[in-house]
């Protein structure tokens, strides 16, 4: 459990770099919070850009005074603080320490480290909520289908306790979060600004539902604006601490690919829900399955339990067509009925001889054949019955 100071400097240090700045963490985890604070005051960083960035916030004035002001709005807010050195803390944002993407143009492309601290409004433990989670990402434009997917595969997971975390967004977020509260289940909505802040404004009644029954969480103190960057930058929470991320819809242009990306960049699951080719909301999903490898592309919810699930106890089930009648019958019963003429009435020896079979084998077919429902016995023989008495679902022979 951390001190009082050890959390205030960390709040601070937020104040001074936008979360995820890799020279920061390197200062924390080399002298700890508090030294760190003092060196980042004293213009001791390594990094140029990192440091002009810092010298710009101390315009602002001293980090400190504010850092205090957002704890004690955070306290009237019913909201807390949970830092690296608390038993809540989710061990899989660790794997940001060294994750590095394959092509990183952009700073948010570099800048991935793990958070300094997290703002968390509701009642479970992170460490809880994040132990079985998975990520359902997508298209703010979703399509019905694409919310459809959504709605469901949450519902799914919930249903079978499972976290689902999301961005809070319009479209796949909110689908993903809808399901998972329909199911009684658990969601976590991970923002890209303060805490107390509902963006979109539209799903302010849908926050405080998460609230009530999930968590709220957030790496930027109350009053931090929704930036565009910052959304990016938040993407990086939402796949490293889910066990897997699941890709519902996404254009070819998408920050949800972008989660996928970070996900593939950690070795976690990256689970792509394909879409029709003629969709431009899909293109993005089908893209991601085209240049990696390791993603898999995932229909319902066993898919994905067999992808994020323990190992050989969440195996999805080989697709299959209905049960149908015929599927009792052997080869020998199958191509006996299927030698039996249209109409009319032929004898086990004809019926036999039409078959290829030896009498015996060809009695004991016609008997299963009648007990099934698919031939009867008229004038000492077997016909075919009428089709309006067939088994169910049978195709006509």
């Amino acid at each position: 459990m951390a001190d009082a100071e050890t959390r205030l400097a960390r709040v601070a240090l937020t104040l001074l770099a936008e979360p995820g700045t890799r020279a920061v963490h390197r200062l924390v985890a080399r002298h700890g919070p508090r030294t760190a604070l003092a060196l980042a005051l004293s213009g001791e960083i390594p990094d140029d850009a990192t440091r002009d960035a810092v010298r710009a916030r101390l315009g602002a004035g001293d980090p400190r005074p504010a850092a205090e002001a957002a704890l004690a709005t955070a306290a009237r807010l019913g909201a807390r603080l949970v830092v690296p050195e608390d038993d809540e803390w989710p061990t899989g944002l660790d794997a940001l320490e060294h994750v590095e993407l394959s092509v990183a143009d952009r700073r948010v492309d570099r800048e991935l480290a793990p958070p300094l601290c997290l703002w968390v409004r509701g009642e479970w433990p992170l460490v809880d909520a994040f132990d079985r989670s998975v990520a359902i990402v997508g298209s703010r434009a979703a399509t019905a289908y694409g919310e459809h997917v959504a709605t469901d595969l949450a519902y799914g997971l919930a249903e079978r306790e499972w976290s689902v975390v999301s961005g809070g967004a319009f479209g796949i977020d909110a689908a993903a979060h809808r399901g998972a509260l329909a199911a009684g289940g658990l969601t976590i909505a991970v923002l890209a600004c303060g805490i107390e802040r509902a963006y979109p404004v539209a799903n302010t009644a849908l926050f405080d539902r998460i609230a009530e029954t999930g968590l709220l969480v957030t790496e930027w103190p109350p009053g931090a604006d929704p930036l565009r960057p910052r959304f990016l930058i938040r993407n990086r929470v939402i796949a490293a601490a889910t066990r897997g991320t699941v890709l519902v819809e996404a254009a070819a242009r998408s920050g949800a690919t972008q989660t996928v990306r970070r996900a593939i960049a950690m070795g976690r699951p990256a689970l792509v829900v394909p879409g029709p080719v003629t969709s431009a909301m899909s293109v993005g999903c089908h893209e991601i399955l085209r240049q990696h490898e390791s993603a898999r592309l995932v229909a319902n919810v066993a898919h994905v339990l067999e992808e994020v699930g323990r190992i050989g106890a969440d195996l999805a089930p080989p697709a299959q067509g209905p049960q149908r009648p015929r599927d009792q019958l052997d080869d020998q019963a199958t191509f006996l009925l299927e030698s039996l003429p249209r109409r009319g009435v032929v004898t086990p020896d004809a019926a036999a001889i039409r078959a290829g079979i030896d009498i015996r084998t060809a009695l004991r077919k016609l008997t299963l054949l009648e007990t099934l429902g698919f031939v009867m016995r008229r004038d000492g023989g077997y016909a075919l019955t009428p089709p309006s008495r067939r088994p169910a679902e049978d195709e006509p022979p």
